[in-house]
């Protein structure tokens, strides 16, 4: 009976212990969440974050439009960077391909390597040898003239992107000047120079400075890639042309 009691009052004595035990750990884990929490909110907000931020306080009216013109010189910007890794052709393939087909099957053959092929140089190729019946001039003013049209199609839409190149610092300068009058009503209407009188309104109007200079940063690295894009396949659609000519007057012999 002794031992039955000796027992009983030692694992009463471990459970008293382990429950204060895992009450202290509990606080403890508690506190550890808490503090973990505090940090949290106390650390600085994401990148995204301030950015949404700032573009709430610069307000819906011109942060709006200078979204809009971000959102538009993307889209087109996203298609015609499509557009031209689409047009551009593997030139010097393609003028082996024709020639060979001209050897052996004739301007037909040609033709039909021209329509198998995709790009602005293969519809070229296309018109010239058309037009390679009546003689090598006439061929030479159809590749000179359809090459024109070309250009066109490569150039196409992307003064839009130079206009919202433009527009955005515009925007963001008009929203700055607009915010500095208001400021200065504020001033005149208070009737004294307090500077949480005027503090609000020059932040808004330099954060629409900020977002227009910032898209139209964007929009510029859009444009010159574009550009450059455009010259290298005007570039190669040239000497396409000169080498198509070359090869025309050279079956003609």
């Amino acid at each position: 009976m002794k031992r039955i009691l000796s027992l009983l009052l030692i694992t009463t004595f471990f459970l008293s212990s382990f429950s204060i035990y895992a009450q202290d750990e509990s606080v403890v884990q508690g506190e550890a969440v808490q503090e973990e929490v505090m940090v949290e909110e106390l650390a600085e907000p994401s990148f995204t974050q301030e950015l949404k931020n700032r573009f709430i306080e610069g307000g819906p009216g011109f942060m709006g439009i200078v979204l809009a013109c971000l959102i538009f010189g993307l889209a087109i910007a996203i298609e015609r960077i499509i557009y031209l890794n689409l047009a551009t052709t593997n030139t010097q393939k393609l003028t082996e391909d024709v020639e060979s087909a001209l050897k052996s099957g004739g301007t037909e053959a040609a033709k039909e390597v021209c329509r198998n092929t995709s790009g602005p140089v293969a519809s070229i190729f296309y018109q010239g040898l058309d037009r390679a019946g009546e003689s090598v001039e006439s061929a030479e003013k159809a590749v000179v003239a359809y090459g024109g049209v070309q250009m066109g199609q490569l150039e196409k839409n992307v003064s839009w992107i130079s206009l919202f190149i433009a527009l955005a610092p515009m925007l963001g300068f008009m929203g700055t000047v607009i915010g500095m009058i208001q400021a200065f009503d504020k001033i005149q209407a208070a009737g004294d120079m307090q500077p949480s009188l005027v503090a609000g309104g020059i932040k808004v109007a330099l954060l629409t400075t900020v977002f227009g200079l910032i898209v139209a940063i964007i929009l510029q690295v859009f444009y010159n890639y574009i550009i450059a894009k455009i010259d290298s396949i005007v570039n190669d659609m040239e000497d396409a042309s000169i080498t198509l000519i070359d090869i025309l007057v050279a079956h003609k012999k």
